[in-house]
């Protein structure tokens, strides 16, 4: 059942804000207020989407960059009271209740929505304190085994707050996607300008290195004080997995890159600020240095979401990480970047899929990509082309399990691609098994640019990619029964604000072919 709201009024409400709004049904005005501004400066999100049920997201913040990481809120308990209703008036309530935000969690509020009806749009927002959020828009998976329908899904990842501004989630916002998958890299752990870009810094970190729980939350109250980052999460539920930055560059596993000591401590405040900030459930509190992020969200009889962690279980970095010709460390069958059962799980659920479509988010890039022209190969020992017999026993297993039509969804590059996968990709005549859509980063590395010599360059020493752009952007994939198409949308600059989004290539995967067209 979908309302009558225009999707495109829904946008321009929410980016103006909740304006004179006022709680209807069971919520209760607060007297006496104590909160001394609109606690709700960090936003409102929404992710992991049931059938019956979503998580509703917020974090209540006085002073998003406080020093000390608890934005400006007193060192008590805050009741937030939520709605959730079938319009963006609010004139048909469905749900409501109360949460508690404790200074301990950073004042931040998980809520998790059930009982309400699959496949359908709702809306949602707080009020603290007398103090009303924004509207947000999310929505329900369809029921299990439901006739197959279509979905609009964006992905997108890596937005480094130095190097540009975050247009790219406003562009993404306007496409008004259902669901929105982000891959990784998030949020950047360093230090002001200890990473530039060519472009140059736009606007610079608060803080210092991301090392303690106070410096990892000051830094996700810092990107959430975005505006365009808190547009694209009020317009569509969120799927969220980490990479290495919202802990520290390329780790693996328990190792440090860096070779820091104590580093299971710095993981433990990285996952507890990064639970506390996203819209995740229980099932996802870390323990310490430990945190459930792989699991998989079905959307009806279409699609099955399998989310994977490609850095709690991996080896590290085969000859000394970077990019490296004649490792033949990489090729050692022991070394493993998702860990024997994490891979179970993976094949097992696929084995037991009855989707029409598999989507696997994981956030490194699986196919192989030589960096050298002519005979030999130069290839980046952070990516899967580091762990080749993994990836090999994980593609024959994709394609052992018979799922159906497997698509692999992929950050970290910083730059689009559009591959097929194939277990052995020097065998160019073998079938491929799956294909994998690679996106571009938010803002990382600034302007992008297009290098069309280079491209082509890439393009010959791996036949197996058929598209690369280095420019910033995201990815809209619309999908039927019958077919998925993606389209690669990119933005000229980010160094200033204000770039238009272009569609600057579209594939087609059709139903049981397994590869582009």
């Amino acid at each position: 059942m979908q309302t009558n709201t225009s999707r495109r009024a829904f946008l321009s409400v929410v980016t103006a804000g909740a304006g004179g709004l006022m709680l209807t049904g069971s919520a209760r005005p607060t007297r006496g207020r104590t909160l001394r501004a609109d606690p709700f400066a960090l936003g409102i999100a929404s992710g992991d989407p049931t059938a019956d049920g979503v998580v509703l997201w917020t974090r209540l913040a006085l002073d998003p960059l406080a020093p000390d990481g608890l934005a400006g809120m007193p060192g008590r308990a805050v009741e937030v009271e939520w709605q959730l209703a079938a319009d963006e008036r609010f004139s048909t309530l469905v749900t409501s209740g109360t949460a508690v935000a404790r200074p301990e969690s950073a004042h931040s509020v998980h809520v998790e929505a059930a009982g309400l009806e699959p496949g359908r749009e709702y809306f949602y927002r707080f009020r603290a304190d007398g103090h009303l959020s924004p509207v947000g828009r999310t929505r329900t998976a369809p029921a299990s085994g439901s006739a197959a329908g279509n979905l609009t899904f964006a992905v997108a990842a890596c937005a480094h707050w130095e190097h540009g501004y975050f247009t790219t989630y406003r562009r993404l916002a306007e496409q008004e996607p259902d669901l929105v998958v982000h891959l990784g890299d998030y949020m950047y752990e360093y230090r002001p300008d200890g990473y530039t870009a060519v472009s140059g810094t736009v606007r610079s970190f608060a803080g210092a290195t991301c090392l303690t729980l106070a410096d990892y939350r000051l830094r996700h109250a810092q990107y959430k004080s975005d505006p365009d980052l808190r547009a694209a999460h009020r317009v569509a539920p969120w799927l969220v997995a980490f990479d290495d930055h919202e802990i520290e560059n390329n780790w693996a596993g328990p190792v440090s890159s860096t070779g820091a000591p104590e580093f299971s401590d710095r993981v433990a405040h990285a996952f507890q600020a990064y639970y506390e900030n996203m819209p995740l459930r229980r099932a996802s509190v870390p323990r310490g240095a430990r945190m459930r992020i792989n699991r998989r969200v079905s959307w009806g009889a279409l699609a099955d979401f399998h989310l994977l962690d490609t850095r709690q279980f991996r080896d590290d970095q085969a000859c000394d990480d970077g990019d490296r010709a004649g490792c033949d460390e990489r090729l050692s069958d022991r070394r493993t970047i998702l860990g024997a059962d994490q891979r179970r799980w993976l094949l097992d659920g696929l084995g037991r899929s009855d989707a029409r479509w598999n989507l696997i988010g994981q956030q490194v890039l699986m196919a192989q990509r030589d960096f050298k022209e002519g005979p030999g190969k130069e290839l980046n020992m952070d990516s899967w082309d580091g762990y080749a017999a993994d990836r090999t026993r994980l593609l024959t297993g994709i394609r052992d399990a018979g799922a159906a039509n497997p698509v692999v969804l992929t950050g970290d590059a910083h730059m689009h691609h559009a591959a097929s996968l194939r277990p052995d990709f020097d065998d160019t005549s073998s079938d491929p098994v799956a294909v994998e859509l690679v996106t571009s980063s938010v803002s990382s590395d600034g302007d992008g640019y297009r290098d069309e010599a280079r491209v082509a360059e890439l393009l010959r020493e791996n036949p197996h990619i058929s598209y690369i752009d280095q420019r910033r952007g995201y990815i809209v994939c619309r999908v039927t029964p019958e077919e998925l198409r993606a389209e690669f949308r990119t933005l000229e600059y980010v160094s200033r604000r204000g770039a238009p989004a272009r569609t600057s290539a579209r594939f087609t995967v059709p139903s049981g072919h397994g590869e582009l067209t």
